[in-house]
């Protein structure tokens, strides 16, 4: 299966170096490239691709709204770019749907890896930006004591403790050592509760379970 990719950034050199390394893959194809926000966005309408590799901070439409828009519109995955791990925008992207973030100095093997990963339905969220997204949570008034997350109401018990290892930042293999299980089971509650809860991926499973209360900042 061949991946569709375009790439978006700003700066001429950045992107078109990610672009030659990309279209190098035997398995992705560089279908187009976008100077800013509004062409990434008619970008991926025109040309349907698997991932967008998207940078944050771009003219006319940062990549935020156009994550936003991309991911309310399509199935298109969307990969962040940005130049600090601890980037002011990286909750707002991660709300926006992003499935994913790399640094801009990112390793050419990381950077095809990634896109990868990406394109097979997994998310890559990195411990750094899990830690940031607790700290954003931690940073908010704490949750009434016994407040019912009535949005996992739809989940099964054990779907829910699979959620709460989720927003722990623990992999399929530690949650199913965690509640003895085999990681095929585990994978089959992932794959229900994103479904019942409408979520595109694991990072989008760590906000919601964090906007529920479902999981405290420090527990």
């Amino acid at each position: 299966m061949t991946v569709r990719v375009v790439v978006a950034d700003d700066q001429e050199l950045v992107r078109g170096g990610f672009a030659m390394i990309l279209a190098a893959q035997p398995d992705i194809d560089v279908v187009a490239e976008a100077g800013d926000g509004v062409e990434a966005v008619v970008a991926v309408r025109e040309h349907a691709p698997d991932v967008l590799l998207l940078d944050i901070r771009m003219p006319r439409m940062d990549g935020i709204e156009a994550a936003r828009i991309v991911c309310a519109e399509t199935a298109c995955r969307v990969l962040m770019l940005t130049t600090f791990d601890l980037d002011d925008y990286v909750f707002d992207a991660l709300r926006a749907g992003a499935s994913g973030f790399l640094l801009k100095d990112v390793r050419r093997d990381d950077l095809v890896n990634a896109v990868r990963v990406v394109a097979g339905g997994e998310s890559l969220l990195a411990p750094a930006v899990t830690t940031r997204l607790i700290h954003e949570f931690a940073s908010r008034p704490a949750a009434r004591p016994g407040a019912a997350p009535g949005a996992l109401d739809v989940l099964t018990a054990r779907e829910r403790e699979t959620l709460q290892l989720i927003a722990r930042g623990l992999s399929n293999a530690e949650i199913a050592r965690t509640l003895v299980v085999s990681e095929h089971t585990v994978k089959t509650h992932v794959s229900n509760l994103l479904t019942k809860l409408g979520l595109r991926d694991r990072v989008q499973a760590v906000i919601a379970a964090y906007e529920s209360g479902l999981a405290v900042p420090g527990a």
